[in-house]
């Protein structure tokens, strides 16, 4: 059950307990999930190159927001990696991430070009929204799911880290002078950006976490089986109330009612085919509301 705990913003990796930690309730599966989170958070440094060239001029205090944003993300990245590294002191985040680094450079990072892959400012504010969603509610749910006290409270304070990073991004969408995306972009970009969480980054992630550098020509990158391992362990720690307020964030960001018939079938849809899904690949789905 959830503890009701939130946390406030301004925290440091020195404010969390690591005296708690108890080794003898770190789980394996838990582990492997969270080794690859720090390396995603961990990669936020080059989320930010691309924010402030697509947002150059659009003032001191947004680029000041992009800026506070990649700090906060780089540091969930190095609390979770100092916690893997109590649990597993033969990962190292530094050098699992540099390994992480060379292998994952998607195009529009390495581009110079000062238009969003999303197709506008407003198209990217939407898709920061949906990841800002999807990272909240997961957060959310390994805080509920995690036995470690520790990885307890971390995944805490990032959740709540997480929301306000959402409040930021959609703050930052309403702001834009552009023209208004009709319903049918904004839902088209929401999807988009859903769709590419089967991409190589969650996936190369969980193969950098969970593979060692020494073994990698034993066991070559295989991006299909990798993602689905990942999404395996994905499926054991949502519950329904995590999908539940994935689905009403998202639906905020496109302009649809989050309390409304639309995000309630898309939350009833969204929860049937993680579960079906978990079926197909032999996992106890938690009913659990």
């Amino acid at each position: 059950m959830p503890d009701g705990k939130v946390y406030k913003q301004g925290w440091s990796p020195d404010d969390v307990g690591w005296e708690k930690f108890d080794a003898s309730k770190v789980e394996p599966w838990m582990l492997a999930a969270i080794k690859a989170a720090a390396l995603v958070e961990f990669n936020a440094p080059d989320y930010v190159t691309y924010l402030k060239r697509i947002f150059k001029d659009a003032g001191e205090e947004t680029i000041a927001s992009i800026e506070e944003w990649g700090r906060e993300e780089s540091q969930h990245g190095q609390s979770l990696g100092r916690w893997a590294e109590m649990a597993d002191p033969g990962f190292k985040l530094d050098e699992t991430f540099a390994r992480f680094h060379r292998g994952y450079r998607p195009a529009h990072f390495a581009s110079a070009d000062e238009i969003s892959v999303r197709g506008s400012r407003r198209g990217e504010m939407i898709a920061r929204c949906v990841v800002e969603s999807g990272t909240s509610s997961y957060y959310s749910a390994i805080k509920d799911a995690a036995n470690e006290p520790v990885l307890k409270e971390i995944a805490g304070r990032i959740a709540a880290d997480e929301f306000r990073h959402y409040r930021l991004f959609f703050e930052t969408l309403q702001k834009q002078d552009e023209p208004d995306l009709p319903f049918w972009k904004r839902l088209l970009v929401a999807v988009g950006r859903i769709t590419e969480s089967d991409d190589d980054e969650l996936a190369y992630a969980y193969y950098c976490a969970t593979v060692p550098a020494d073994q990698e020509a034993s066991t070559p990158y295989n991006r299909a089986e990798i993602a689905k391992a990942a999404y395996n362990t994905s499926l054991r720690i949502y519950r329904r109330r995590h999908i539940r307020k994935l689905t009403q964030m998202v639906a905020r960001a496109v302009g649809v009612n989050p309390q409304g018939a639309l995000t309630r079938l898309a939350e009833a849809l969204l929860w049937r085919m993680l579960r079906v899904r978990a079926g197909f690949l032999g996992v106890t789905a938690d009913t659990t509301a």
